[in-house]
């Protein structure tokens, strides 16, 4: 991985962490989807090196995976 990527990843997984502090008041549902769509986003990123559409579609489809392993 180019170390643009590595820097783009590891940036993103700062702001998703520091995101996530604002979690706190949140619905379990809710925090799943947010959790869903950071560890997406980041799969996306990796997955399609740095793509922006691949982090977006990855942040979509784990948003999705976290809303609706919430429901329980």
């Amino acid at each position: 991985m180019k170390t643009t990527q590595k820097l783009a990843v590891s940036a993103i997984t700062l702001i998703m962490a520091l995101g996530l502090s604002a979690c706190d008041g949140m619905s379990r549902r809710g925090t799943d989807t947010a959790v869903g769509a950071g560890i997406g986003a980041v799969g996306g990123a990796v997955l399609t090196n740095g793509s922006a559409l691949g982090t977006v579609g990855g942040a979509a489809v784990g948003g999705i995976i976290g809303n609706q392993a919430g429901k329980h």
